[in-house]
């Protein structure tokens, strides 16, 4: 089977499938509803927003205490410019709090965070 027309397959069933889903959907939601559960989010946005903003800076003061002794490592062994501090802690395996490749932000970030009384 070529594959345009195999894709247009996939396309023609996806068109298909759209008004299942929200039909199931608005049915489970229906059922919810009256079994007397509530909908949507029952606390206040701005509260949530800031409880998940605390939540955000907690998470990212604990990541910097963890890798700062490793940045002060490499900065007493004379690695200094933030780019160097970067590729030195991908070098050893160091990833950023979100798993990816450190960049001169990410560094510059931590130290920041150190500076403002970690």
């Amino acid at each position: 089977m070529p594959i345009p027309f195999m894709l247009h397959l996939y396309a023609a069933f996806g068109r298909e499938g759209t008004p299942l889903i929200s039909e199931r959907t608005r049915a489970a939601l229906a059922a919810r509803k009256a079994n007397g559960k509530r909908l949507g989010n029952s606390i206040n946005a701005a509260a949530a927003a800031a409880k998940g903003r605390e939540a955000s800076l907690a998470e990212a003061d604990r990541f910097a205490s963890q890798v700062l002794p490793t940045i002060k490592s490499l900065q007493q062994s004379g690695v200094t410019s933030l780019r160097q501090l970067a590729i030195a802690l991908d070098n050893r395996g160091v990833r950023t709090a979100r798993g990816g490749r450190w960049q001169v932000s990410n560094v510059r970030n931590v130290l920041a965070r150190a500076g403002s009384g970690l």
